[in-house]
């Protein structure tokens, strides 16, 4: 779709001759997730849709205790140190960002009065954005919630001493108080994507009474990283790290008849398994996060009729990476190197013939079901948002036939090799019961080409630490293809797809901290990101966006294999609104169980 039939499709629901479900639906044809759908038009001036999720309790509390199983326990409860999923949800427990993102990518105001529009608080040059705060607020141990806290959290969080995980949000902006009630965000250059600092999983403000004498190099000693004072739906009551976080009422808290709940207690420890268990057949537990389960299993275990399995749209997707670089060859004590390209896998033919061997259907089919729909784009959401312009094939004779064209020959051992560079490679990914089934299929059909593939299955603990001294870590990618889940930490591809960029490579020089894992360079690539970065106009960004998807995928950077949506359990009653773009906890105020 060209720059015209967006504007088109745009002054279509302005008008009110499509639409905004509609509208969302034909831009999952170009690739464009249903979230950035949504952006695209709040930034061409169609106000975001508010949340019309139904909440029929009456008044605050007398819902009892609600049980939650986080079965990797939380070990902090300070959200702008929260590494892990784990650490940001039981932190939300407590604190509360100016926005959030709700399960369509719409943001929602928590702490903020209102959500910014172009009529109201984003400046036309896109330098900066203006928030306005909700009055009246209180932090747990009855101080009031003014614009000084939203000021210091981000002294704080920017403050390189400080060393927080959410730094990338505020150190490129200047925050300003106004008011007691009003401040406002500025950044270097235009910035179309202005819903960052202070929103969403990194947006949690703390109060400024209790951190501000633990700023910057003294950040680690704040007694109340593990006694958060929160404004929260509940207040803090117990914390044992890596076991259980236990908090009762906010009886100020203030949304009126928030929460329904009398007490919350999460509970860590465990594996997938016996949590989904937990909920769908013993019913000990509300609620169940993160069910990294074969989806079989689920099937049997929702039979028992205690509760469901709920399907969120979100932007995971389980993904073959692709090494651009020889992780066999050692340069200055670094393998894969940027100065020595891979011998084989540069080759384009051998890439084309690599995704034609990837059995998609039998990945879904087989082993992921419903939390893992098969996928040809790197951008994508559940099925009825995905792309229809890129396709996928499994095709082992065309692969075949590519590799023959190509000049790779079969050895005496039935091994492809083209001048003495055999097709044999080693594929690495986490320990996880689905991915070692996903391994076995994609070795069993690459052998069926000629091609031989070592498996090695690294304990998660380790492929994804940040140990810049252990070569099994995934940034490091010391091996020829490896496997994992990521995704979008908002409904906004442009931070996400920063992992393609040539100067984000991971790298010794950055203690392989860039985010460019595959170490590709491509010059096209790069001049559509940068202009995405700095472009105002919504259609024009889109579609640079847009060309970003579809060079990884048509260049074979990344092999997509599965779009992985969020799955959890949920007890049978229990109304509870997940969101795919933010933290299971982000709505926790909403959630009720119904008789």
């Amino acid at each position: 779709m060209d720059e015209r039939g967006l504007r088109g499709l745009i002054d279509r629901v302005k008008a009110g001759g499509l639409s905004r479900r509609a509208f969302v639906k034909r831009m999952a044809v170009v690739g464009l997730t249903a979230p950035l759908a949504n952006q695209l038009l709040a930034f061409s001036g169609v106000a975001m849709a508010q949340s019309n999720a139904p909440y029929k309790p009456t008044k605050r509390g007398g819902g009892g205790l609600l049980k939650v199983m986080w079965w990797q326990g939380p070990t902090l409860l300070n959200p702008h140190f929260a590494v892990g999923t784990k650490d940001q949800d039981a932190s939300r427990l407590f604190y509360e960002p100016l926005g959030a993102w709700d399960r369509d990518g719409n943001l929602q105001p928590k702490l903020a009065a209102s959500i910014p529009t172009r009529e109201d608080g984003i400046a036309a040059d896109g330098k900066s954005v203006t928030w306005k705060l909700k009055r009246g607020v209180k932090w747990h141990d009855g101080k009031p919630f003014t614009a000084d806290d939203v000021v210091f959290t981000w002294a704080y969080a920017s403050d390189p001493a400080t060393a927080a995980v959410s730094s990338g949000s505020y150190k490129d902006v200047v925050v300003e108080k106004v008011d007691d009630f009003t401040v406002v965000v500025k950044f270097k250059q235009p910035t179309p994507f202005w819903a960052d600092a202070f929103v969403g999983w990194a947006g949690g403000i703390i109060p400024r009474h209790l951190f501000g004498d633990y700023i910057g190099a003294k950040s680690r000693d704040a007694p109340t990283n593990l006694k958060p004072v929160g404004t929260g739906p509940y207040r803090f009551k117990d914390f044992k790290p890596g076991d259980l976080v236990t908090g009762e009422i906010n009886l100020d808290y203030h949304v009126p008849n928030r929460p329904y709940f009398d007490a919350i207690e999460m509970k860590g420890g465990g594996d997938a398994v016996s949590a989904a268990r937990a909920v769908l057949q013993t019913g000990e537990f509300h609620f169940a996060w993160n069910l990294q389960v074969e989806d079989e299993i689920l099937l049997r275990m929702e039979k028992g009729g205690k509760g469901r399995v709920v399907i969120t749209p979100s932007g995971g997707i389980e993904h073959l990476q692709v090494n651009n670089t020889d992780p066999n060859v050692e340069i200055d004590g670094e393998r894969s190197s940027l100065k020595v390209k891979h011998p084989t896998l540069t080759d384009p033919a051998v890439r084309q013939a690599l995704a034609l061997l990837i059995d998609r259907d039998s990945i879904e089919k087989h082993i992921y079901g419903r939390i893992g729909l098969a996928t040809p784009n790197y951008i994508s959401n559940p099925e009825k948002f995905r792309s229809k312009t890129t396709k996928y094939e499994f095709n082992i004779d065309k692969a075949n036939a590519l590799l023959d064209k190509a000049g790779y020959a079969r050895g005496p051992d039935g091994i492809r090799a083209k001048d003495g560079k055999k097709l044999k490679w080693v594929y690495q990914t986490s320990i996880n019961q689905p991915r070692q089934k996903t391994q076995q299929i994609i070795k069993q059909a690459l052998q069926k080409a000629g091609i031989d593939v070592d498996l090695k299955a690294v304990t998660a603990s380790v492929f994804f630490s940040s140990d810049v001294a252990n070569p099994d870590t995934y940034p490091h990618f010391y091996a020829d293809l490896q496997m994992y889940n990521n995704g979008m930490n908002a409904p906004d591809p442009e931070v996400f797809l920063r992992q393609f960029c040539s100067w984000e490579a991971a790298q010794k020089e950055n203690k392989w901290q860039g985010r460019n894992i595959t170490r590709w360079q491509n010059k096209e690539y790069d001049e559509a990101h940068k202009a995405a970065q700095v472009e105002l106009d919504p259609v024009k960004r889109a579609a640079l966006l847009i060309k970003c998807n579809e060079l990884v995928v048509n260049n074979q950077v990344v092999i997509p294999l599965v779009a992985r949506p969020g799955a959890v359990a949920v007890i049978s009653g229990l109304v509870a609104n997940i969101s795919g773009w933010d933290n299971n906890t982000w709505d926790l105020a909403n959630w009720y169980r119904e008789a």
